[in-house]
C-alpha cells in the first residue's frame, strides 16, 4: 500500500512554524464528521496550522461532498490522504457499513505514523475521535505529541463511556449487563443503553470497551455541549467523580454550521425553505430521524397518519436506507408513504428525502417543533435554535441523549416509544395525540427558548464554551 499523501499549500515561513500544528484525525459518518468539520472551522480563527486526515473512498457521498467543501473553504488547511488496508467484511457478517469502515480505520492506524510524523511544519497534537483513540493516542504518545479526543455525543455519554470499563471490571463476569449507576451523574436503565453494549461479544461493544479505557490517558476531550445544558455531568467528569484523573473537558458546543453548509442549502434545498417562508410564524412541525438511522416502512406510514391526524404543518426530511447513495433505489415518497398522502396533506405538508441545512431549519421563525431520534448534533441544534425537542430515540446513544433532552428543558422524551430491535409499532394516533399536544404547550416551548438564550451566552465572548476554547487553545501553544 502507498503510503499516506500529505497535500501541503507551501513551505512555512518563521511566523508559522511558531503556531501550534493540529492534525485531525476524524472517523466516519455524517454524524461524526459534522462536528469534526464545525469545530475546525471555529479553531481555524485561533491562529493555529491545521491538518485533517482524510480517508479514502468515503462510505458516503454526503461525506465526500463535505470534505471537498471543507478543502475549498478553508485552503490553507492541509489534507492527509489516507488509503485503508483492506478489511474482509465475513470476519464481521451483518456488520454495519460504518462499524466496518471504523475497524478498518483502526487497523490501518499504524500506516498513518510516518505521514504524522511528517508534516510540516511540526505537528504538535492530534485530535481524533472517540472510536479511534485505543490506537491514535498511543501512536500520539509515542511521537510525543498531545492527543485530544473531539467527542460527538453528550458530557452524559462521556461518563458512561469511561466508566463502563470500570463497571465491566467490578460486576459479576457471570452477569448480565445491567442498570449502571454513572458516579455523579446519573443511573442510566439497562433499556437506555446502546443495544451493542448488552452483548460484550460484539465488535462495536470491544471498540467501546477499549476507546472507554483509552480516553481516560488522553490529555484532553472536547465535548459539543455547554455548560447549562449539562451541569451535573460536565462537573463530574471534570472533578474526577466519574473515573479518577480524567484529563480536562472543554465544553466548547454549540457549534455552527460552516458557510459551505448554508450555501449548499441556499443552492439545492431552497424549496424546503422557500416552503417554511410561506407559514405562519411556529406553526410547522419539523420532522427528521438523522442520517443514518432508518426506520421501517410501517413505521413510516404511522408517523404520516400521525402528521396528517395532527391538523399541524409538517416539514418532514425522509431517509429510508444507512446509506445516502442507497436512498434512490429505495424508491420514492408516494412509493413509501402510499398514494394519496401526499394529496390529503397538499398546502400544510412538504416530504423530501433531499440533505437540508438542519440549522437553518431549526433557525427558521416557521418552526414551532422538532420530532426527532435524538442523535446529539440534532439535540444540540435544537437547543442552540431554542425549539422544542419530542425526543423519539431510535438506537445507540439517542437514549441517553434523551436523557439531556428531559433534564435540560430542550424538551420531550417519549421513553415507552419503540427503537430499533423492537417489533410493535407507535401508532398514527398516538403520535399524532402527542405532536398537536406539543405545539399548543407554551411552558414547553417557554423552556426550550431558556435553553436558546443560555446556549447563546455559551458561545458569546466571555460566555463558557468560548472561554473553554481559549483554554484549550492554549493548551495548544503550550506544547
Amino acid at each position: 500500500m502507498a503510503p499516506p499523501t500529505v497535500l501541503n499549500s507551501g513551505e512555512p515561513d518563521a511566523r508559522r512554524r511558531a503556531r501550534p500544528h493540529v492534525v485531525f484525525v476524524p472517523s466516519a459518518g455524517m454524524g461524526h464528521l459534522l462536528p469534526f468539520f464545525r469545530f475546525i472551522g471555529a479553531l481555524s480563527a485561533h491562529d493555529v496550522d491545521i491538518s485533517v486526515v482524510t480517508v479514502l473512498p468515503t462510505v458516503s457521498a454526503a461525506e465526500a461532498d463535505h470534505f471537498a467543501r471543507l478543502f475549498h473553504d478553508f485552503p490553507s488547511i492541509r489534507r492527509v490522504d489516507f488509503n485503508l488496508l483492506p478489511l474482509d467484511a465475513s470476519e464481521f457478517p451483518g456488520a454495519d457499513p460504518f462499524l466496518l469502515r471504523w475497524e478498518a480505520l483502526r487497523r490501518s492506524m499504524h500506516l498513518l505514523v510516518p505521514a504524522i510524523a511528517g508534516v510540516a511544519p511540526r505537528a504538535t497534537a492530534v485530535v481524533t475521535d472517540i472510536t479511534l483513540v485505543s490506537h491514535v493516542n498511543p501512536i500520539a504518545k509515542d511521537l510525543r505529541l498531545q492527543c485530544h479526543v473531539l467527542f460527538i455525543s453528550s458530557a452524559t455519554m462521556m461518563s458512561l463511556c469511561s466508566y463502563f470499563p470500570i463497571y465491566l471490571d467490578n460486576k459479576d463476569a457471570q452477569a448480565d449487563v445491567g442498570d449502571v449507576d454513572v458516579p455523579g451523574v446519573r443511573h442510566l436503565k439497562r433499556s437506555w443503553l446502546p443495544q451493542p453494549l448488552l452483548d460484550l461479544d460484539m465488535l462495536f461493544t470491544k471498540q467501546f470497551i477499549e476507546n472507554g479505557r483509552e480516553v481516560v490517558k488522553t490529555d484532553g476531550v472536547l465535548i459539543n455541549t455547554f455548560d447549562a445544558l449539562e451541569p451535573v455531568a460536565l462537573a463530574a467528569l471534570r472533578d474526577g467523580t466519574v473515573v479518577r484523573g480524567f484529563p480536562p473537558v472543554f465544553a466548547v458546543g454549540p457549534y455552527s454550521s460552516l458557510a459551505s453548509e448554508k450555501k449548499a442549502a441556499d443552492a439545492d434545498q431552497s424549496s424546503a425553505l422557500d416552503w417554511l417562508d410561506q407559514q405562519p410564524a411556529r406553526s410547522v412541525v419539523y420532522v427528521a430521524f438523522g442520517n443514518r438511522c432508518t426506520v421501517s416502512n410501517d413505521q413510516l406510514r404511522e408517523i404520516a397518519a400521525g402528521l396528517e391526524a395532527s391538523g399541524c404543518r409538517f416539514l418532514w426530511i425522509l431517509k429510508t436506507t444507512v446509506v445516502d447513495r442507497d436512498e434512490a433505489a429505495a424508491g420514492g415518497v408516494r412509493d413509501v408513504l402510499g398514494d394519496g398522502f401526499m394529496e390529503r396533506v397538499k398546502g400544510r405538508g412538504m416530504v423530501t428525502k433531499e440533505w437540508v441545512d438542519q440549522e437553518a431549519v431549526l433557525g427558521h421563525p416557521a418552526v414551532g417543533l422538532f420530532l426527532s431520534h435524538s442523535g446529539w448534533n440534532s439535540v444540540t441544534e435544537a437547543a442552540a435554535a431554542g425549539v422544542p425537542l419530542l425526543a423519539w430515540p431510535r438506537g445507540g446513544d439517542h437514549r441517553v441523549a434523551a436523557t439531556v433532552v428531559a433534564s435540560s428543558g430542550v424538551g420531550v422524551w417519549m421513553e415507552q416509544w419503540s427503537w430499533d430491535g423492537e417489533e410493535w409499532l407507535v401508532s398514527g394516533e398516538e403520535i399524532g395525540g402527542k405532536v398537536k399536544e406539543m405545539m399548543a404547550d407554551d411552558a414547553v416551548r417557554e423552556r426550550a427558548a431558556k435553553v436558546g438564550e443560555e446556549a447563546a451566552k455559551a458561545v458569546a465572548e466571555g460566555g463558557t464554551s468560548h472561554t473553554s476554547m481559549l483554554e484549550f487553545v492554549a493548551k495548544l501553544k503550550a506544547a
